[in-house]
């Protein structure tokens, strides 16, 4: 697999997978042996985290990743990305608000077999959360 393969794959991958939760689809990027460094100690490491981890986030939020930048070597990428939210749900203990909130990040990406066999992210969750409190302290809750 080459660099511009691993480029696409892991592009389509937060499209389908992230943005449209494509679940029918993790066959065609997660490798059968696929580790999950970033998940919460709560859900187990692999795919079946994964997606329990993005139900979860969808309960909290209508989300879309986009990604600003990525730079790949060998059978790795790391993306820098962009999540554009609206706070529907309970998250962190504060409730919904309805208001727009985004947050950057990265997700680091090791490719096996043509397929994404690793990952590792660091997504700023803090920022969310001043965001979310700053707008409480404002009156922007929805109300029930």
């Amino acid at each position: 697999m080459d660099i511009n393969q691993i480029n696409q794959v892991a592009i389509r991958f937060i499209e389908e997978v992230w943005n449209q939760q494509r679940f029918d689809k993790l066959d065609d990027y997660l490798h059968t042996a696929y580790v999950d460094h970033s998940l919460p100690t709560v859900l187990s490491p692999d795919r079946l985290g994964l997606v329990r981890w993005i139900q979860a986030t969808s309960q909290s939020f209508v989300h879309r990743t986009s990604v600003e930048d990525q730079v790949s070597e060998g059978n790795k990428t790391i993306l820098k990305v962009k999540m554009s939210m609206t706070h529907i749900g309970s998250w962190r203990g504060i409730d919904p608000t309805g208001a727009q909130v985004m947050t950057e990040g990265y997700r680091f990406y090791r490719f096996q077999d043509g397929k994404i066999i690793e990952h590792w992210a660091e997504i700023n969750g803090s920022q969310l959360e001043s965001q979310l409190k700053q707008l409480g302290l404002t009156g922007c809750k929805m109300p029930d």
